[in-house]
């Protein structure tokens, strides 16, 4: 009889939970933009030994965080990469939380510990993330920046170039994104047109699709906005909620993310 294990399942179990306040994906950037001012934490389950496990980690000014695509059931060999130009690629050639096992890492800054708490700065993860490991970023074990980065080095070059389409709003448009700002401080604009004015084709990551009589569409987590494509010009029309008044008065206002505002919103331009 063999000594290893069984490859049939193994059993993993968090050590902690990642809070962020990003409650969709749209939220929760592909890659942590340090340049945000941003503060998460990383909750460790109470129990004597994790926090026993944390000593001499303080010295350390960024750490790896081992964790789950919690959200993922499915996974892909071939998958969409958000970035770039519409084309699939190998999964294990990317980032993508569509993984045979939906395990994640991501390198985040550690500004201080307190207790069972990881102050950390700017995270790529939505709220409730499960970690199931930590570990110390070492610059001189870590970092190769002479090494290749296969097709990234594509995307990047066609990252720099000078978008090709600029974004509009309609009138009435920039009053429904100036209530949502002003009523609500809610303004995914910026990330909006940072994909729209690279590509505004249907795309799976990028939740782009086609409404039929030229009309397309974007998610931008919990909203959605519909646009027009016109040569060179983006025309964002109008926005409105990702969810059907009958769920956002039937769910939670825990369980849909901005419900209230969404409902508030169907209030104001009934669809």
């Amino acid at each position: 009889m063999s000594d290893e294990p069984s490859t049939d399942a193994l059993t993993l179990r968090p050590i902690g939970f990642v809070r962020t306040g990003k409650a969709v994906k749209f939220e929760a950037l592909h890659q942590p933009d340090e340049s945000v001012e941003e503060n998460s934490v990383l909750e460790l389950l109470p129990q004597e030994d994790l926090r026993r496990g944390l000593q001499d980690l303080e010295g350390f000014t960024r750490i790896w965080l081992i964790w789950w695509f919690h959200r993922n059931d499915t996974w892909r060999s071939l998958v969409l990469p958000p970035r770039g130009p519409t084309h699939r690629r190998g999964v294990f050639a990317t980032r993508s939380p569509h993984r045979p096992n939906a395990l994640g890492m991501t390198p985040v800054k550690l500004l201080g510990i307190d207790g069972f708490r990881l102050h950390l700065g700017p995270c790529d993860l939505v709220d409730g993330t499960p970690v199931f490991d930590i570990k110390p970023y070492i610059p001189g074990y870590d970092a190769f920046p002479e090494e290749s980065s296969g097709w990234i080095k594509e995307v990047d070059e066609w990252a720099r170039r000078e978008p090709s389409f600029e974004v509009k709003y309609s009138e009435a448009c920039l009053v429904q994104i100036d209530w949502l700002r002003q009523h609500w401080g809610i303004d995914f604009t910026h990330r909006l047109e940072e994909l729209l004015s690279r590509d505004p084709t249907p795309h799976r990551t990028r939740r782009i699709r086609h409404k039929g009589s030229g009309v397309l569409e974007i998610g931008c987590g919990a909203w959605r906005a519909r646009f027009r494509v016109e040569a060179n010009d983006v025309l964002v029309e109008r926005i409105r909620p990702g969810f059907p008044l009958s769920s956002l008065l039937t769910y939670d206002a825990e369980e849909i993310p901005d419900a209230e505002a969404q409902r508030e919103f169907l209030k104001q331009w009934s669809e």
